[in-house]
């Protein structure tokens, strides 16, 4: 079964072959990857637990465009923590198949720039994306969590510039890696805008209340690393 390798030897770019992809402590973090803050959402956790599964699906193709990985997510509910949830979207990303991959891609679109940002630095922003596109056949991914609103435009424009040049199994790998950083941030603040949402609330252990406002460093912490 093929799947994307993620085993990295120095000087060596992964690419997708017939072997099995390593756990998330083996990856290598890339360029500006950080901690995402997000509060602790037990209520949103607990409210995605017990969505229909049709919703749930839903919501997950907001964070990745995989049908597979969506419904993989939802057929492993209940998740004790959010950090479980985590890890189990990084796992379904890891065994994508070429297929998945594609379907993901497909609909991801151009992070938009930061709000008021120059009319020229928008028209460069087009032009280097649309040399992107025809050259690899999908939207630029970046996952651009830890950069500052000023920061993003220039992260967006020197990303696209610097990656054009990668070969196109280079920058297939790339836009996988960033595509699971993509969906791991856009999860977690699923849960949390789950959590601020009307209806129900169930618990995942009836015996300990829902807001425990824990803030340390267990699985469901505040902060998502990417």
């Amino acid at each position: 079964m093929s799947h994307i390798s993620s085993q990295c030897q120095p000087g060596h770019v992964p690419r997708l072959a017939e072997e099995r992809t390593l756990p998330s402590h083996r990856l290598s973090r890339l360029p500006g990857s950080a901690a995402v803050q997000v509060q602790s959402s037990p209520h949103g956790l607990a409210r995605f637990n017990t969505l229909p599964a049709a919703k749930a699906e839903i919501a997950l193709l907001t964070c990745c465009g995989s049908l597979h990985w969506a419904r993989r997510l939802v057929a492993h509910r209940p998740y004790p923590d959010l950090g479980s949830l985590l890890a189990a979207a990084d796992e379904a990303i890891y065994d994508f198949l070429p297929a998945d991959l594609d379907e993901a891609l497909s609909r991801e679109a151009l992070p938009l720039p930061p709000h008021g940002a120059y009319s020229v630095a928008h028209t460069a922003l087009g032009a280097a994306h649309a040399a992107y596109e025809g050259r690899f056949g999908h939207a630029f991914v970046i996952c651009l969590d830890g950069y500052g609103p000023e920061e993003a435009l220039d992260q967006l424009l020197a990303g696209i510039r610097s990656r054009l040049g990668n070969d196109p199994e280079e920058e297939r790998v790339l836009s996988w890696e960033e595509l699971r950083r993509l969906a791991r941030g856009r999860l977690a603040r699923l849960v949390q805008t789950l959590s601020s949402r009307p209806g129900p609330q169930k618990a995942t252990d009836p015996q300990e209340p829902l807001d425990s406002g824990r803030t340390d460093s267990s699985p469901d912490s505040p902060y998502v690393a990417v």
